[in-house]
């Protein structure tokens, strides 16, 4: 339970102690709390809440930036909620001008996340691995990232700042952008969705130096570099972002299309978890050990 988990505080300086440690820290992403768990029951030392699964989750729909900030805040406050991992949480734009920024960084950290990460897209923005984005000036994105770490309390909220350059202005711009957006207070950059190895080995060569970021989108347009290649690159996070809500749709579709053929499950209980061992997954032993040291 929340009141049980360890303070936000030591989950930031978790990620960091890990971000600064062995290369690299994999992230895998969730869309809800019940996936995080599995996240936290498989061993990860971290978790990722993205606005592409979020927005599928809640919605239904693609991510073209439906979800707001308080809908992206509140479920990432489950999700802390629910495990004892460092959460990386997506921020979008920062939903607004610096101002606005300011308000997000507090909520984001006041729900207890560990990280967050904005980006240079123009409002609405596009999921990074769609057509058609465009970034806001540099300028502008410097001025958000000047005021997220003011806005910060604790210093130990790790901010990640994304550029989605390489698409509009190239992948010498993008670097160019992120070097820049590491003198405004940035801890990690991120250049998103390059499209060739080589383009993901001129940013860890460009960036060496400083923590960066590679965002591993299960079947985006970003090449799928094998574990041994990225340690040797150098990056010192990994997302896997889209994972979760693309084996929930391939398992319930299957799933449901038994039923639909079938009429009852029974042909395929074999493959799901019991009714005890998912209620032990989701906690149930937990909360009667509560009911008992609380009775």
């Amino acid at each position: 339970m929340a009141d049980l988990l360890t303070h936000p505080g030591d989950r930031r300086r978790r990620l960091r102690d890990l971000l600064a440690g062995a290369r690299p820290l994999l992230a895998p992403g969730s869309h809800d709390a019940l996936s995080a768990r599995l996240v936290e029951l498989t061993g990860f030392e971290a978790v990722y809440m993205g606005g592409f699964a979020a927005t599928a989750s809640l919605l239904g729909r693609p991510d073209v930036g439906l979800l707001g900030a308080s809908e992206m805040i509140d479920n990432a406050r489950r999700i802390v909620q629910t495990v004892d991992l460092p959460v990386i949480a997506d921020a979008d734009t920062g939903y607004g001008n610096p101002i606005n920024v300011i308000r997000t960084v507090r909520e984001y950290e006041q729900a207890g996340v560990a990280a967050i990460h904005l980006e240079d897209q123009v409002s609405p923005k596009r999921c990074g691995h769609l057509s058609g984005k465009d970034v806001v000036p540099v300028e502008d994105m410097l001025a958000k990232l000047r005021a997220a770490v003011a806005a910060r309390t604790d210093p130990d909220l790790v901010l990640i700042a994304r550029t989605d350059a390489l698409a509009v202005d190239g992948v010498d711009a993008a670097i160019e952008r992120a070097r820049r957006y590491a003198g405004a207070g940035a801890d990690v950059l991120w250049v998103e969705a390059p499209t060739t190895e080589g383009e993901i080995e001129k940013i860890a060569a460009g960036l060496n130096g400083h923590a960066v970021l590679l965002n591993w989108a299960e079947g985006g347009r970003t090449p799928p570099l094998d574990i041994d290649r990225i340690r040797e690159l150098g990056f010192a996070l990994v997302l896997f972002p889209i994972g979760s809500v693309l084996t929930l749709v391939a398992g319930l579709r299957q799933h449901l299309e038994h039923l639909r053929t079938h009429g009852t499950p029974a042909g395929r209980l074999g493959e799901l978890p019991t009714f005890e061992q998912f209620t032990s997954l989701i906690g149930l032993g937990e909360i009667e050990e509560l009911e008992r040291r609380f009775r």
